[in-house]
């Protein structure tokens, strides 16, 4: 049997993030992939790359949606960017119209190019309909704050205790990436299953952030639990294929670079 993995998640023109990248991380993990885009970002190469920002209409969300769980059996989707309250209506609804063994939600609270009030919608509505169904929940620093109320996350204990909070929030599991946010010389991200605390180490390369790097990271953990992983395992995974992935980035004219998805070597 094929395993199967579905995004939920915006087009990203340059292909290093976004629905693109979800498909890349599922199709080189051995996952065939299928995915509902959202909404169209896009760059302006003659105004400093900045965002451009196209929702979806919703009706062709939910058509987009119904196609593709009418002809999979799906039980495991990633949403990534949604962008607009009306989206998440309608996100939220289909995925309740129907049981998920697991849904890996990356926490696109900010979309750039949105109006500040729009935005902040966006975020109410995020954390009131989807967070809950949520199974795994994978904030990089600014969500993880955001998240979880707290003013600063500067250290590790910092990153553990924004994990329990959001936990309270409803998901099962919650994964807080520090990055390179954090001081010292290590990459740290945080897992906590409401039980234990995992911390996740790893020497950082370079400090800058390198686009893809979030969305690339939660597709890893869909197509591995899609393959029939332990969220942990599944975490550890993702995290290995990310660190590969900074290691081969992609530059480009763009200002910034590319994770470029690799499975995690067999080492």
């Amino acid at each position: 049997m094929t395993n199967r993995a579905y995004v939920i998640a915006g087009s990203e023109a340059t292909g290093g993030a976004g629905i693109q990248a979800d498909l890349k991380a599922f199709q080189e993990l051995g996952v065939y992939g299928m995915g509902t885009i959202t909404c169209i970002v896009s760059f302006d190469p003659g105004n400093d790359w900045s965002h451009r920002f196209v929702p979806v209409e919703p009706g062709v969300i939910a058509d987009q949606i119904e196609a593709a769980t009418a002809c999979h059996d799906l039980d495991v989707v990633k949403i990534g960017m949604l962008g607009t309250p009306d989206t998440i209506d309608v996100v939220s609804e289909a995925l309740q119209r129907q049981p998920w063994r697991h849904v890996v939600l990356d926490p696109v609270l900010i979309c750039k190019g949105q109006e500040p009030g729009a935005a902040l919608d966006t975020d109410k509505a995020l954390t009131a309909q989807i967070l809950p169904l949520a199974t795994v929940i994978t904030p990089n620093h600014f969500e993880a704050r955001t998240l979880a109320g707290m003013e600063s996350l500067d250290t590790v204990d910092d990153l553990v205790e924004a994990a329990r909070r959001i936990r309270e929030l409803g998901p099962a599991h919650v994964v807080v990436k520090g990055g390179t946010e954090l001081p010292g010389p290590d990459a740290v991200d945080v897992y906590f299953d409401g039980e234990e605390v995992t911390v996740l180490s790893a020497p950082k390369i370079g400090e800058e952030r390198v686009s893809g790097a979030g969305c690339t990271f939660a597709a890893a953990i869909t197509a591995e639990l899609a393959k029939g992983a332990e969220v942990g395992e599944a975490v550890r995974t993702a995290k290995a294929m990310v660190r590969e992935g900074i290691a081969e980035r992609l530059t480009t004219r763009a200002p910034f670079a590319s994770v470029v998805p690799i499975a995690p070597s067999e080492a």
